[in-house]
């Protein structure tokens, strides 16, 4: 059951960080955070304002139901949080999907929300920050940031389709996409299909 604060915690299992924007693609986030459950990892879940205005758009799902899923629930300007501070410690911080909006201000460093302040602290610690950011075409401007974060440390992962896992349907292909930030994390998802174990190598070509 989600609870806001840290009082839902469990100190014996990991801690992850999922941060939900509000660039299309609120499923990614949802299954992160269904990942989670999976996998025995404690999900710390934050959500922008924008975000519950997608979630409205492409789900039947409400707020609280998706508050629901993770362990621990925090409002988007609670910037005192546990999750703001660097001494609460996680395996770092994923945020599925992450709007152009919610990028530019982690990589200017001025964080106006908890989103953005976790994102911080979780580059100030040396922990994995991954930004499946969404948004196409990029411009100059997307891109230059892009560079700026990933010179910061931060891991930019765009959702894309690994069509060579030949998926069947639409959740196939976001599993896929999110099982694969997870691998960064040190997390395996079962869900995840991989090249030459469950998917087979073609035949190597005669030189």
């Amino acid at each position: 059951m989600s609870r806001e604060g840290p009082a839902g915690a469990d100190q014996g299992r990991p801690r992850l960080v999922v941060g939900i924007a509000g660039a299309s693609g609120v499923a990614y986030g949802l299954r992160a955070l269904a990942a989670c459950q999976d996998l025995g990892v404690e999900s710390h879940l934050v959500m922008s304002r924008a975000a519950a205005l997608t979630l409205a758009q492409e789900t039947q799902l409400s707020l609280a139901e998706v508050q629901a899923m993770a362990d621990v629930a925090y409002r988007p300007g609670d910037v005192g949080a546990a999750i703001a501070s660097g001494s609460f410690p996680t395996l770092g911080m994923l945020i599925a999907p992450c709007s152009v909006r919610t990028m530019s201000e982690v990589a200017t460093g001025v964080t106006s929300s908890l989103m953005t302040r976790a994102a911080d602290v979780t580059l100030k610690e040396r922990r994995p920050l991954v930004l499946m950011v969404r948004e196409t075409p990029l411009h100059l401007g997307h891109l230059r940031t892009m560079v700026k974060l990933a010179e910061m440390g931060a891991v930019i992962a765009p959702p894309l389709p690994a069509f060579y896992a030949k998926p069947l349907s639409l959740d196939e292909m976001v599993d896929q996409s999110v099982g694969r930030t997870l691998d960064l994390f040190g997390l395996s998802w079962s869900k995840v299909k991989r090249w030459g174990q469950d998917v087979a190598m073609p035949p190597a070509a005669d030189d």
